[in-house]
């Protein structure tokens, strides 16, 4: 049996905030709402968060939160995101084909492990990260490969983060927008966890990855809720 432990989610999106609303769109009466609405990230600086994405924005904002509410204090972080920042590829796709030419810093903002890269700073993190691309959406085989080290015992703990920000207009139609379980592919949205080998007061649920609903990033977190 294939088992791992796992602390309360902490989630983001727009139009779903509060514990409250997480339940109702668990249930199915709240939807996330499909814009680019971001959260504040008040506890960074102004200069810090200016030229932030709403990816960015969204990961920086649950590595923050799952600390606070763990007290987990510096682990190993891994970010699993389909698209990663897909707008700030997008402009600088367009910099390239128009001005015939990237700017440093708009590359450095739109490679795949800047949003975890950003929460590691913000957050004062030094344990490192792993960045997942999952293939064909496959959420299961992310988990897994993100889950391997807790079940091989080269890790005990490390902050699972998954993340997707709202397509741009631009990319819409060349892209899948259901995952095989139907799951809406294009909602922008954000879930920390901290997972583990071991029981603890943190992490006190038990998974079973042989019978979890893997399906997708949101079935899942609806198990986890």
């Amino acid at each position: 049996m294939k088992k791992i432990y796992i602390s309360k989610p902490v989630c983001w999106a727009p139009g779903v905030t509060s514990s409250e609303e997480w339940q109702e769109w668990k249930k199915g009466s709240r939807a996330i709402l499909k814009s680019t609405e971001a959260p504040a990230i008040s506890f960074t600086s102004p200069l810090f968060r200016r030229r932030l994405s709403q990816l960015c924005k969204m990961v920086i904002q649950a590595v923050h939160d799952i600390i606070e509410e763990t007290g987990c204090g510096d682990i190993k972080q891994t970010f699993v995101s389909t698209y990663g920042d897909i707008k700030r590829q997008l402009d600088v796709s367009r910099q390239s084909l128009v001005d015939k030419e990237i700017l440093p810093a708009s590359f450095s903002f739109s490679v795949f492990n800047a949003p975890i890269a950003l929460a590691s700073l913000a957050c004062k993190l030094k344990s490192g990260y792993s960045v997942l691309f999952p293939a064909e959406n496959d959420f299961k085989d992310a988990f897994f490969t993100a889950a391997a080290p807790l079940l091989c015992g080269d890790e005990k703990s490390q902050i699972f983060v998954y993340g997707n920000e709202v397509i741009p207009e631009e990319y819409q139609g060349h892209f899948p927008q259901t995952a095989a379980d139907g799951t809406d592919l294009n909602e922008p949205f954000v879930f920390a966890t901290v997972i583990s080998s071991e029981k603890s007061e943190v992490c006190s649920r038990e998974i079973d990855l042989n019978s979890c609903n893997l399906s997708s990033a949101q079935a899942f977190l609806k198990e986890i809720l």
